[in-house]
């Protein structure tokens, strides 16, 4: 049985697979968003919310915790200032994962993981912001 059994192991050791998910999210925060594969971003999703929510309760213990797993400071000092700031009144889902294709060499399926902008309607895939049905019956 797979009892409380989380995460994936991406037939790594645990120590690469430690590593290589702190360089990503250190990545993440940095530059906001990254082509990687499937599997790997959403493993990737969940330390990212974990660390914006360190940044939102903006404390030294947060703080502590996040230089415990983010790389650099600098990353540091953006995620409790700028992204605590944007997301201060979202709950969750700072991160968004968008399929873009297949991998040449072997066919793995890749994505682009990124942290959403805040603010605004969501748009359509034609980029026009989509109407509440309240904003389309009273028009």
């Amino acid at each position: 049985m797979n009892h409380g059994v989380s995460g994936r192991k991406l037939n790594r050791t645990t120590s690469h697979r430690l590593a290589m998910f702190r360089n990503m999210v250190t990545s993440l925060l940095d530059q906001e968003r990254i082509y990687t594969t499937v599997p790997k971003a959403k493993e990737i999703r969940r330390w990212a919310e974990w660390m914006v929510t360190l940044g939102k309760q903006g404390d030294l213990a947060a703080r502590r915790r996040a230089l415990a797993v983010i790389r650099e400071k600098k990353v540091v000092y953006k995620v409790f200032d700028e992204l605590a700031e944007r997301y201060r009144d979202r709950p969750g889902g700072y991160t968004r994962i968008v399929k873009v294709g297949f991998r040449r060499g072997d066919a793995a399926p890749m994505c682009l993981i990124e942290l959403i902008a805040e603010g605004g309607a969501p748009a359509d895939k034609k980029g026009k912001t989509k109407k509440t049905p309240e904003v389309a019956k009273a028009e």
